[in-house]
């Protein structure tokens, strides 16, 4: 708007200069026939707006004081007035085309600046709404991939993929890899605590290759005493009320059916409509009540099956595939560097080393054995104690094999050595595993009878720590020696020679 308001004063100035300067021509074209001594009075006046130059240019009449040209001057100063006006007019029509125009022109810009502003705004929109999809889009797939990535790490994860590859130590947690541990006789690289061992390999470690002989490998136990019966018993018993519960119920939502029946029979036929539909709501709240009881006692059902456990007989398979062992113990004759010795070995892998009828009646047999052929005896013992699945019948084998052993020991005077390795508890510590002639115990071995747990819960008193480690009762005059798993075979060795001398 300023440019176009200069723009048209400029246009009226310039327009007001030109008319003034023609006319003053045109006076002195017209005068320059007169004499020389005619003078000239000549009021002109430029004024800035239309009226202005309209009004003055009337009253500022060019005068000449020359006689016979007074009319003449008149009238081209009226000639001139009337150009100048209109050329004045046509200058400010012109000063008003060029100020609509400008306008129109500056309307036209805005309207553009607008249209344009608003195209910014619709592209600026577009741009963020395609920014926001493009870092929504972009967003999604980074949490797909890293979703995915994790998916993949976790699958790809090596502790899961090759976890049969490596034991953890139970001590510093390091991970060993099984096929040096062996050769390393199951010692810890990092911290040197002994590890777990399977029987198998034990009998490796102390038998000279090619002269094992196993005994008894065909006894397998056939769960006794029925130790899952009670529980199946107690299932269909469950089972028999709850159908009962359930006829009771159906009989009592059809008997609650009939009298509602009877009940809108007798009433008026006016209300019929209302009585049957609170009838139908009724009945929907009970079916649904019913429906809710049933879904209610088969999720229940569903929850003790998922909670119970698998019977004893399955887990009997499922270790015997898992270890490829018949029991929890191995028994036979082999020699200790040149020595016959009978050997009976404990493996705390299958159902932890627990002592069923089985287990005890193998040990007994290889005392047996031992007795009549005056071999020394060596038990290597890792269990958990008697086995819960047998009752009072695994309870009985702590007395049946310390009585084969006292007439080993006593009546015979043979040699017995019990090997304590971890963990060593329950039935075990309490019968053969604590009447050796020589008790030797490997380094931090966990020996005891009750756990601390069970003893904490049963006593209301705190054990302290360290007090079932070997070290601390060894100290205490439970065991005999502390012997490392690569001096165990050399000190037997030894051991046996002094008693056969």
């Amino acid at each position: 708007m300023y440019e176009a308001a200069q723009y048209s004063w400029n246009n009226h100035i310039n327009g007001c200069i030109d008319s003034y300067l023609q006319s003053q021509i045109r006076i002195d074209t017209t005068i320059v026939s007169g004499s020389d001594n005619e003078s000239y009075d000549i009021h002109g006046s430029v004024c800035g707006g239309e009226s202005r130059n309209s009004s003055e240019g009337e009253s500022s009449s060019r005068r000449t004081h020359m006689k016979g040209v007074d009319f003449t001057t008149r009238e081209s100063s009226n000639e001139n007035d009337n150009e100048s006006s209109n050329e004045n007019k046509s200058s400010n029509e012109n000063a008003h085309d060029n100020e609509s125009s400008n306008e129109n022109k500056s309307s036209n810009e805005n309207d553009n600046d607008n249209e344009s502003s608003n195209e910014n705004k619709s592209s600026n929109e577009n741009d963020n709404e395609s920014s926001n999809e493009n870092d929504n889009e972009s967003s999604n797939e980074n949490d797909n991939e890293s979703s995915n990535e994790n998916d993949n790490e976790s699958s790809n994860d090596p502790t899961q993929k090759y976890k049969d590859l490596w034991l953890q130590c139970e001590n510093c947690y390091f991970l060993n890899y099984k096929k040096f541990l062996k050769s390393k006789m199951y010692i810890c690289e990092q911290c040197g605590d002994h590890l777990k061992m399977s029987s198998s390999d034990r009998i490796e470690l102390l038998i000279d290759p090619g002269t094992w002989d196993p005994m008894d490998e065909y006894m397998v136990s056939q769960d006794p005493i029925q130790f899952d019966s009670e529980v199946e018993e107690e299932e269909e018993v469950q089972v028999e009320e709850e159908v009962q519960v359930e006829e009771e119920v159906q009989v009592q939502v059809e008997a609650e059916e009939e009298v509602q029946v009877e009940e809108e029979v007798q009433v008026e036929e006016e209300v019929q409509v209302q009585v049957e539909a609170e009838v139908q709501v009724q009945v929907e709240a009970e079916e649904e009540v019913q429906v809710e009881e049933e879904v209610q006692v088969e999720e229940e059902v569903l929850v003790e099956e998922e909670e119970e456990e698998e019977t004893y007989q399955d887990r009997i398979d499922f270790y015997q595939r898992k270890t490829g062992l018949p029991e929890a113990v191995q028994t036979g004759i082999g020699q200790l560097n040149g020595i016959p010795v009978a050997i009976g070995v404990m493996d705390f892998h299958f159902l932890g080393g627990s002592m069923g009828s089985v287990v005890g009646e193998k040990i007994t047999r290889l005392i047996e054995h031992a007795t009549n052929k005056c071999l020394p005896l060596i038990i290597v013992c890792a269990s958990g104690g008697a086995r819960m699945q047998e009752g009072s019948l695994s309870l009985m084998q702590m007395a049946k094999i310390s009585s084969a052993l006292y007439e080993y020991q006593s009546n015979q005077r043979l040699f017995f050595v019990s090997i304590l390795t971890s963990p060593t508890t329950g039935g075990v510590t309490a019968s053969f595993g604590m009447l050796g002639d020589i008790i030797i115990v490997e380094p931090n071995a966990y020996i005891a009878f009750a756990g601390k747990r069970v003893i904490e819960e049963t006593l209301k008193q705190t054990v302290p720590e360290g007090s079932q480690e070997a070290e601390y009762l060894f100290e205490k005059g439970l065991f005999d020696l502390i012997v490392p798993r690569h001096l165990l075979k050399s000190l037997l060795s030894e051991l046996f020679k002094l008693h056969a001398l």
